[in-house]
């Protein structure tokens, strides 16, 4: 039977009328007084220190996990499932935690209120936590049959080995030290990465069934055909571990050596000393490393020819009297080309080189070597940096000599590409494409230092996607479109899998959750294409809470010498926990209620707490809500998107 005219009125609804050919002003056809067409719909987007991190830490996510909201399954600690969300990024948080110099952190939009949060504290804490408990990491139940060659043990090649096992893939390392670690081990000093934390961390790799040929060489050893014939495919992770040699006149002086032949020396065991006056040139990190480290080694007042600092780095040294003289204070000026605020080095380093008593000049660059009798570098020949011709460089007339024992370049590093020459793209690294493929050969991947000198934590995030590319060859599949924003993103579907509640079982993806009992309604995943920028956030919630720093140990000038003692000091729990809950969540709900507080027609409310899990918190009666607004206007995180209707 057919409903009547007047009963059907009430169901119906006409903008427009007969006849009516124009619309009325814009903000008549969206907003009347206090309604509009639009409704609530839950958007989950990229927070920006995530989008800021190299490795794609799922940072939010362990930090809801640290504060209480992301309740661990069963009677699981928060640390151990804190430790598992972040070493599906990256195996290593304790070291990560100590040495990132923390991108993510630049990123915080909590620095548009008073101060970033103290993510890399939080980390070391879990990190040292998952240390203590002697936690494994997560591999396959059962291996696929296919072997993978990881040519090189340092960041790169142990996490591409770490993703491989996880997969289910065999690998193999090939090193040529006796020790893994790469730069980890031979370019950082060891009060910055303690060795029993960094040995730690690699053996839980290797305890998840890697296989390693130590002393290995690739191309003079093993060749590449014997490689690829015994393997499915290659991982290339060998590190940019040569440096690159002052290149003025003079440079190429016994007494100037490179950075990172000084760092390996030092890690290994073999330098002891430095010369008086050393001058060390660059401006980055490995210069900062360089420097501090020759503060505390000091020089010594009797010193035999064949002890001298540069023939020991040269792997030349007869014996070493350091023991046996007076050790005293080097005198070590850095300088770089920019301006000293502009060094790229992290902030943190040169504020403790100085204080540690090293002299920093900025606006130089290096023009010659002056040579004494002997043929040895007596000083390094500078001059001003300035306009010229329009553009910044050394400004004639201004150069002058400063005295120097041992000059140290530390301007930039190449790889060694002896037995497998074809892979050097000419500027002594490799090139790759999105997947981190190479061109040469369609089974070999590449990532870290060799592709282009950077942060652990960007050879690490490298290795991960190029072991997804691996994957995917080793199942004959084509390599997919890599995401806008790569990471390891909040699942809605694992989430309440691993949390027990079968509610989506059988759903294959979150879309259309409108009429859904297993999602919020109208929720929508856009973080592979969209951060949550702080204009979208809701800043007024969040109070003035100073950030919980970590304890530091501040090193004098006076007591620099010798001292190799590690400088950070770790959160306590209630530290952690407490940095944790500074964090604002951006993109994702954290519970706080002012949606449900606000909302004057009462159509957001909270959900049955059996039916609750992270991002189904509330949800809308889209028959009460007339558009007001007012829950986007109030939601501190930018979850909710007045968007439906549009």
């Amino acid at each position: 039977m057919a409903a009547s005219s007047d009963e059907m009125k009430k169901y119906t609804y006409r903008r427009y009328k007969e006849g009516d050919s124009q619309p009325n002003a814009w903000r008549e056809e969206i907003f009347q007084a206090s309604w509009t067409h639009k409704c609530p719909t839950y958007v989950q987007r990229t927070p920006p220190c995530q989008a800021s991190c190299p490795s794609g830490h799922d940072i939010r996510g362990w930090m809801n996990i640290a504060r209480g909201i992301d309740k661990a399954p069963g009677d699981m600690a928060w640390q151990q499932y804190a430790f598992y969300r972040m070493v599906e990024a990256n195996p290593f948080p304790s070291v990560m935690g100590r040495v990132c110099p923390a991108p993510c952190q630049d990123g915080c939009n909590r620095n548009e209120v008073e101060d970033y949060v103290g993510i890399n504290a939080i980390e070391q804490y879990v990190g040292d936590w998952g240390l203590q408990q002697k936690l494994a990491l997560p591999k396959a139940d059962k291996d696929t049959g296919k072997k993978v060659a990881i040519v090189g043990g340092g960041p790169a090649g142990l996490a591409a080995a770490y993703f491989l096992r996880q997969m289910g893939h065999g690998c193999t390392i090939f090193d040529e030290h006796t020790e893994l670690g790469g730069m980890m081990r031979y370019g950082i000093p060891g009060y910055r990465t303690p060795r029993d934390v960094l040995d730690g961390e690699i053996q839980r790799i290797i305890d998840m069934g890697v296989e390693l040929r130590m002393g290995t060489r690739i191309g003079s050893d093993v060749t590449l055909a014997e490689i690829e014939e015994e393997y499915d495919a290659v991982f290339w992770g060998i590190g940019a571990q040569s440096g690159r040699a002052l290149p003025v006149p003079g440079g190429d002086a016994v007494n100037c050596i490179t950075g990172v032949a000084f760092l390996n020396a030092f890690n290994d065991g073999r330098l002891q000393h430095v010369a008086g006056r050393v001058i060390v040139i660059g401006g980055g990190d490995t210069s900062i490393d360089v420097a501090s480290v020759a503060r505390r080694l000091g020089h010594i007042t009797t010193v035999n020819e064949s002890d001298r600092p540069e023939y020991v780095v040269l792997g030349q040294t007869a014996h070493d009297v350091a023991s046996a003289a007076k050790r005293e204070g080097a005198e070590v000026m850095l300088i770089t080309r920019r301006d000293v605020k502009d060094m790229p080095a992290a902030q943190k380093e040169i504020e403790d080189a100085l204080r540690e008593g090293v002299e920093i000049r900025g606006n130089l660059a290096p023009v010659g070597v002056v040579m004494g009798d002997d043929g040895r570098a007596v000083a390094l020949r500078v001059a001003e940096m300035g306009e010229v011709d329009g553009k910044r460089a050394p400004v004639p007339g201004t150069e002058y000599d400063i005295d120097a024992d041992l000059i140290v370049s530390a301007i930039g590093q190449v790889g060694d590409f002896s037995g497998f020459e074809e892979f050097d793209n000419g500027k002594g690294l490799m090139n790759s494409d999105r997947n981190y493929r190479s061109p040469q050969r369609p089974n070999h991947f590449v990532a870290g230092d060799i592709l282009r000198p950077h942060l652990l934590t960007t050879a690490i995030g490298q290795a991960r996607i190029a072991v997804d590319g691996i994957d995917q060859v080793l199942q004959g599949a084509d390599l997919k479109r890599r995401p806008k924003y790569e990471g390891v993103r909040f699942n809605m579907l694992n989430y309440l899998k691993e949390h027990g509640k079968e509610l989506a079982e059988q759903h294959g993806e979150v879309r259309g959750t409108d009429d859904a009992n297993f999602a919020i309604h109208n929720f929508e995943d856009r973080s592979a294409n969209e951060v949550i920028p702080h204009d979208k956030l809701f800043l007024g919630h969040f109070n003035y809470e100073a950030r919980n720093k970590r304890d530091e140990v501040h090193i004098g000038a006076d007591e620099v010498l010798g001292n190799f003692e590690e400088r950070l000091r770790g959160y306590l729990e209630e530290q952690a926990v407490a940095e944790a809950k500074r964090c604002m969540s951006c993109g994702q709900c954290f519970e706080c209620d002012a949606c449900v507080v606000y909302c004057p027609q009462d159509a957001v409310y909270k959900n049955k707490k059996s039916e609750q899990s992270l991002g189904r918190y509330v949800d809308t009666w889209y028959d009460k809500c007339i558009g007001c607004h007012i829950c986007a206007d109030v939601c501190p995180t930018g979850y909710i998107q007045m968007a439906l209707g549009e």
